[in-house]
């Protein structure tokens, strides 16, 4: 081997070795963008990206292949669910040390808004969504409806 192509060689080695180094230093989506991006899943009823996006105490003990099946199957007679947000605004995040918990108002279509809690972990280098919980409105009254947690307010709860 000629010195040319050994230096030539180290030389690829240096650059694909600070690639990775880069690589594995890049923090991934923040809490806010993990937020809007479940908010904005839910309402594409994108089951793929809701897994991914979630902690396992959101995944209903089911595998990515049984979650996805099974929320398809519950909702495949809701399509009227899909597609009613006009915008998603993260209201404010909040983060310690491996967890984090942020408020969204969620803008529908007609003009009503919906304001909803998450609560985050980190895991694996990212952030997940591990609870889900719709936060009642000013003067209402608190049901089963929109006062539980853990993605079952707003009907995104387990369901199969």
């Amino acid at each position: 081997m000629t010195a040319a192509v050994t230096v030539a060689m180290v030389g690829v080695m240096v650059v694909a070795l600070g690639l990775v180094v880069v690589l594995a230093r890049e923090p991934g989506p923040s809490p806010a963008e993990v937020v809007e991006a479940y908010e904005l899943a839910w309402d594409r009823l994108d089951f793929d990206a809701l897994w991914s996006l979630s902690g396992s105490e959101l995944r209903d003990d089911r595998a990515k292949r049984e979650f996805i099946a099974a929320k398809t199957a519950a909702y495949q007679q809701e399509a009227g669910l899909r597609g009613l947000v006009r915008r998603v605004t993260v209201e404010r995040v909040a983060t310690h040390d491996e967890h984090a918990e942020a408020c969204t108002q969620v803008e529908l279509g007609d003009g009503s808004t919906v304001r909803n809690r998450l609560e985050l972990a980190a895991r694996d280098g990212r952030w997940v969504v591990v609870a889900y919980a719709l936060l009642v409105a000013p003067g209402a009254t608190p049901s089963p409806a929109n006062g539980q947690a853990n993605g079952q307010a707003n009907g995104r709860g387990p369901v199969g």
